[in-house]
């Protein structure tokens, strides 16, 4: 990599202090590696933040927040809560993405990833219904929201630099590593919660058992602060965000020149997104609303599922370098589309298949998942590579995950009362997960269609 001069930092949008740090160093060559430890620490803070949250919105706030209500009535009420940080994060990456332009990413990264870590402290001091009635539940509103924004803030580039900066034939090897975050994050707050949950009564867990996850959630996203900041702060990373071009655009220069790449970017992770809340948080309010199985015993059945997932995950980078990541996430589609047929038989099994439909939902999601993200990236103008990530993620999640955990559950629910079935419950879950693969499938035609096209 040729060498840059001081006056060349000066140029790059930033706040005062990154450009004394840069004027002080002397940029050297950042590996994929390097670059890969970062995004690895920073997506793992994010997802142990996330999903100490979904346990808890199936595990706590139902009768801490609505025991007025019937079981079922409360679940989906704080499902619809847990929604609401999918729709601010698009608000959120408008905003930070300002701040990025004017200010540099180290003041966006540290503005972002501190209202993260208030806002998810703050949970643990929030009061229950019978303190302050239905003030609790917008209090939990206004800090869920405000995760959202602070998500949407959390976007570094990381991920786009370590895929333009690996090596050609080692790009879905690289790509894969990111994804590491979920399960890595899944199973230390599953982890933590299923040690409070067998330690302590069910009322000593619902009264402050549970806030303790939110701290550690807390001091995590300190360190994963840090340790982002030590690649981000660095004149080397700077050198290689000038040099990709991975700065911050307008989000109406983005959509005007990547629209139709954004779009259906955001639907070829559809059946994988849906799959990774389908494993993950339905099946355990499943447990607690359908079965008297134990809490702790599935969230250990979850973790054995989060470490399968991670092994295939890394056997994600493996084949998609073999077979090509478009194929891989084809067939994934075709196999979730499978597993959707086969969910209702399978919950009907009793507690080993609820177990089964875990692990095995866990391997599947691991192929799908491992090269679902970013996987229209090279479409993108390069230009406005970091801008179109963030928006297309963010738009994937909103619609293949924000929204999954509420509406798998109300149709379980209605078709299960309107047939007055379990079973029929179950098909109509089923077909939401194929639905998602049959969107995949068409996202990832049109795609091909495109380079064709362009081709």
């Amino acid at each position: 990599m040729s060498a840059v001069t001081q006056s060349n930092y000066a140029d790059l949008p930033s706040s005062r202090l990154e450009r004394d740090v840069r004027q002080g160093m002397v940029p050297r060559r950042v590996d994929p590696g390097k670059i890969a430890i970062g995004v690895v620490i920073g997506r793992t803070s994010e997802f142990f933040d996330f999903f100490v949250y979904c346990i808890a919105s199936v595990l706590v706030f139902p009768q801490f927040l609505f025991p007025s209500l019937d079981p079922m009535s409360g679940m989906l009420a704080s499902f619809a809560i847990f929604s609401l940080a999918f729709i601010a994060r698009p608000i959120g990456s408008l905003f930070f993405m300002r701040i990025d332009r004017k200010h540099g990413r180290g003041v966006k990264l540290t503005a972002a990833m501190l209202l993260l870590g208030f806002a998810t402290a703050a949970i643990a001091f929030l009061p229950g219904y019978t303190d302050i009635g239905y003030y609790a539940v917008w209090f939990l509103v206004a800090l869920r929201f405000a995760q959202g924004i602070a998500l949407g803030g959390a976007w570094d580039g990381l991920a786009s630099l370590l895929a333009l900066n690996a090596p050609d034939n080692k790009r879905g090897w690289y790509a894969m590593m990111p994804q590491l975050g979920a399960p890595l994050g899944f199973m230390l707050a599953s982890a933590l919660f299923a040690y409070f949950v067998a330690s302590l009564s069910h009322t000593d867990f619902v009264d402050w058992g549970w806030r303790f996850p939110f701290f550690v959630a807390f001091a995590i996203n300190v360190v994963a602060l840090f340790a982002r900041l030590r690649l981000v702060m660095t004149p080397e990373f700077a050198t290689l965000l000038d040099r990709n071009e991975l700065q911050a655009e307008r989000v109406r220069s983005t959509f005007r020149a990547n629209g139709k790449s954004i779009l259906i970017g955001a639907f070829v992770p559809l059946a994988s997104y849906a799959l990774f809340h389908l494993v993950t948080v339905f099946p355990l309010s499943w447990v607690v609303l359908y079965t008297k199985d134990s809490i702790s015993h599935f969230l250990v059945v979850q973790i054995i599922g989060g470490l399968v997932g991670a092994g295939t995950i890394v056997l994600s980078g493996i084949l998609a370098d073999r077979i090509g990541r478009r194929r891989l996430l084809g067939w994934s589609a075709v196999l979730i589309g499978v597993g959707g047929f086969l969910t209702p038989f399978l919950y009907a099994g009793g507690v080993f298949g609820e177990d089964l439909i875990v692990v095995l939902g866990f391997a599947l999601l691991g192929l799908s998942f491992g090269q679902a993200s970013g996987a229209v990236a090279s479409n993108f103008q390069k230009a406005y590579r970091y801008s179109a990530s963030a928006i297309t993620s963010d738009l994937a999640w909103l619609i293949g995950a924000g929204f999954a955990p509420l509406v798998a559950l109300a149709l379980c629910n209605t078709f299960t009362n309107l047939f007055d079935s379990m079973f029929a419950g179950l098909v109509a879950v089923g077909a939401y997960l194929l639905s998602g693969a049959v969107v995949t499938l068409l996202a990832l035609y049109f795609n091909h269609q495109m380079l064709t096209i362009h081709d």
